[in-house]
């Protein structure tokens, strides 16, 4: 090694510069030329999820450029001797005019003509690359190259690690910006912090406690019925504070199987279960230096309490098969419908959990209870439905109102949306078709005034209602039923009613319907 001391610490040198591995192939390649008869250099990540070697990075110092495809694909068990050579640390020599070892041939496909070595680039985080130096056309690579291409590895797996970390928070930015984009549409608005409807009125106190808190990093517990605007006040809370530059992540608990719970909020190491073929952040990585919302949390279950209580405490977490602690530094901000004190009380949720979550607890009170901004919350959604279904925009008319004030919103807000979308495309540009669009007849007396949201019988008459949660749960254990309780696979219950079986199984939690019922 001390006879490679000079270029290595250069090589060292240009990694620390750029955290691009793009930018550091070209000057390495230069800098590797006193000491090897260098026509080519190759770096390639190994994707392990995707099955296939990509190209990452090119080092070109002249002569004919070696044509290679960007991306080979590969099946899992050629991945999996790849893998088996890398472990094995050593480095591949393919002299020309002789044939190719297996190993050469999958990494590098390669007509053989010139001398190649090959190196595996183990990085820290469990990322996986390839180092291919080609040998210029009639020089051949000799044990001293070798060696030299040995030294090589670690520096080059540093940089294949931070091109990694690079590449994950490119797409981490890409997923927030989409999903930015998503709730801007979902929400009617041109920015998250446009004016709240209602925030010198029905939502007067709930903003006055956003102010008392954004600016510290309290954890917030966020009360209020399904549909109330949990997450848009968690929004709001975050870009009132410090951390607004940072990072809001919403995970919905109810919504994540209970096997998948500590991977998807704590992450996994590569190899921890069967699947795992690579390391992952969880959610509270992903969220470090901002804000993590999340919403149900009456849904965790107890062996979650536990881990997030110790986040809440001091900030370390463990990644499922990991071993080091990884410090994280995560405003939370937890929303839910539920009676907590009550599930505390039943020994459902955590004490100690419940304790800390609630330090500053905000309560969103229901529509029927801020009825003076309904009209305002009709307008900004006829406003919204007109721009997602180009449509002329149309406000609703004093009669229309009436029917709105007139009814008992047990969806909330959320409901009230999707009675105005429905009345846009009714209406198609020329009015809102309010009461179609609330199901009545003409008069407000035909308006349902009962908890929950209900739907018109087929066939029936406006008078004849069922419950919106009735008929949901009578279709799914008609479904449950035709499949004997299965909810999974091609013949679940799921795939019967072309729905995701996570949210299935959410569903049949809220309605507390169990599959086991239908096993016989």
């Amino acid at each position: 090694m001390h006879q490679f001391q000079e270029v290595l610490l250069a090589v060292w040198r240009e990694v620390c510069q750029h955290l691009e591995i793009g930018q550091s192939a070209q000057t390495i390649t230069s800098l590797l030329l006193d000491d090897v008869p260098l026509s080519q250099l190759f770096i390639r990540r190994v994707d392990r999820q995707k099955a296939c070697i990509e190209t990452i990075a090119v080092g070109l110092p002249g002569g004919e450029y070696v044509r290679l495809d960007g991306v080979t694909r590969r099946s899992a068990e050629e991945i999996g001797q790849l893998l088996n050579w890398a472990e094995r640390g050593e480095i591949l020599r393919h002299q020309s005019g002789r044939p190719l070892v297996v190993e050469v041939e999958l990494a590098f496909p390669y007509d053989g003509k010139r001398d190649l070595l090959l190196g595996s680039l183990r990085a820290a985080d469990g990322s996986l690359g390839i180092l291919v130096l080609v040998a210029a056309d009639g020089q051949s690579f000799t044990a001293r190259h070798v060696a030299l291409a040995e030294v090589l590895l670690d520096p080059l797996a540093a940089a294949l690690a931070n091109d990694h970390r690079l590449r994950e928070i490119a797409a981490l930015q890409k997923a927030a910006e989409a999903e930015n984009r998503s709730l801007l549409r979902r929400l009617g608005r041109k920015r998250l912090d446009d004016t709240i409807v209602g925030n010198q009125t029905g939502l007067r106190d709930v903003m006055e406690r956003i102010e008392l808190v954004a600016r510290s990093d309290a954890p917030v517990l966020i009360f209020g019925e399904t549909g109330t605007g949990k997450e848009l006040i968690a929004r709001t809370i975050h870009a009132r504070s410090p951390r607004a530059q940072g990072p809001v992540l919403r995970v919905n608990c109810g919504a994540i199987p209970p096997e998948l719970i500590d991977s998807e909020l704590f992450g996994h190491q590569r190899g921890a279960f069967t699947g795992a073929v690579e390391s992952r952040k969880g959610w509270f990585e992903r969220a470090d230096g901002g804000t993590l919302f999340l919403d149900e949390i009456g849904e965790l279950p107890p062996a979650a309490q536990v881990r997030l209580l110790r986040i809440l405490q001091d900030g370390w977490l463990e990644r499922v098969g990991g071993e080091e602690p990884i410090h994280v530094d995560v405003r939370m901000v937890a929303a839910t419908h539920c009676d907590l004190a009550d599930m505390v009380a039943r020994g459902e949720f955590r004490a100690d959990l419940w304790y800390r979550i609630a330090v500053f607890p905000i309560v969103l009170p229901p529509l029927r209870e801020r009825r003076e901004d309904i009209a305002a919350l009709a307008e900004h959604f006829a406003r919204r439905a007109a721009t997602r279904f180009a449509l002329p925009e149309v406000l609703p008319r004093p009669e229309d109102l009436r029917l709105l004030a007139a009814y008992s919103w047990p969806g909330n807000i959320r409901e009230l949306g999707t009675v105005i979308d429905r009345a846009a495309i009714l209406g198609n540009g020329r009015c809102l078709e309010v009461s179609k669009a609330l199901g009545v007849g003409e008069g407000v007396e035909n308006i349902p005034t009962r908890g929950e949201t209900s739907l018109p019988v087929a066939q029936g008459s406006p008078s004849e209602t069922a419950t919106l949660d009735h008929v949901v749960r009578r279709r799914i254990e008609e479904a449950l039923k035709a499949t004997a309780g299965r909810v999974e696979g091609p013949r679940g219950a799921a795939a019967l009613l072309a729905i995701n079986p996570n949210t299935l199984r959410g569903r049949m939690r809220k309605l507390g319907i169990d599959w086991r019922w239908f096993r016989t």
